[in-house]
């Protein structure tokens, strides 16, 4: 049942995905709307499931909230360092200072996600059906803005469009690995938990620092802004009608 369930997912982020291909010719309110979603998956949704399952502090601080840290500046740290690679190579001026690997690492980061939200999925059902069924509404919700939002990163940071297809799919068939893995491993909660805090950071800092800067970049318009406000609110209505 978790399987087949996770299929949903599958076809959901596909179409995500397949919309972000869809709208290029509006880049910048795909990378509007894109901003919006991450915020609203990283704010509403990744941290407070973080600080449900890793309930221990240290030094005071949420553990969960320490990752969430760490991943922002992880993340800052890593694309600071490909970008100085780059531009040692001459490479920089071409991509406008973004490297292509930063935009697969993330889309990588996005993968390992949906296989988490493929294992939640799984963990639900093994609990009961109706646990199960409002664990997986939630996943199939949100599937669509992964799905956008990896094909939107992948391509952003000049990777070639069969990369960022490659990628896409490859979410897609994260959540249905994820959920077939339950009938073999249970993950813990505490690492399911650490692993969502420490990637909330990395989507904030790829949200604040690079999708919305580009989005309003050469189109600083009231419909840009909009889009951001209405991807946020959009994972608010998911997280609000699965809870």
């Amino acid at each position: 049942m978790a399987v087949f369930v996770a299929l949903g997912a599958f076809l959901m982020t596909l179409a995500g995905g397949w919309t972000a291909q869809r709208v290029t010719d509006r880049r910048h309110l795909v990378l509007g709307l894109a901003g919006g979603l991450m915020l609203g998956v990283v704010g509403l949704d990744l941290l407070p499931e973080a600080l449900r399952a890793v309930g221990r502090e240290v030094f005071g601080v949420p553990a969960a909230l320490l990752l969430f840290v760490a991943g922002f500046l992880l993340a800052h740290l890593v694309e600071r360092l490909l970008a100085a690679r780059q531009a040692a190579h001459g490479g920089a001026e071409h991509h406008q200072h973004r490297a292509p690997e930063v935009g697969l690492t993330a889309a990588a980061a996005m993968v390992g996600h949906s296989a988490m939200d493929g294992v939640a999925i799984g963990a639900a059902f093994q609990v009961g059906g109706g646990m199960g069924a409002a664990v997986a509404l939630a996943v199939i919700a949100h599937d669509f803005a992964d799905g956008f939002n990896t094909f939107t990163l992948t391509s952003l940071y000049g990777n070639a469009r069969r990369k960022a297809v490659a990628m896409l799919v490859a979410d897609a068939l994260a959540p249905v690995v994820g959920a077939a893995s339950t009938a073999f491993v249970r993950i813990p909660e505490w690492f399911l938990g650490g692993y969502l805090g420490l990637f909330g950071g990395v989507l904030l800092y790829l949200a604040a620092a690079e999708i919305l800067p580009e989005a309003h970049h050469e189109h600083p318009a009231r419909s840009t802004l909009l889009c951001t406000v209405a991807g946020a609110a959009f994972i608010w209505l998911v997280v609000g009608l699965a809870a």
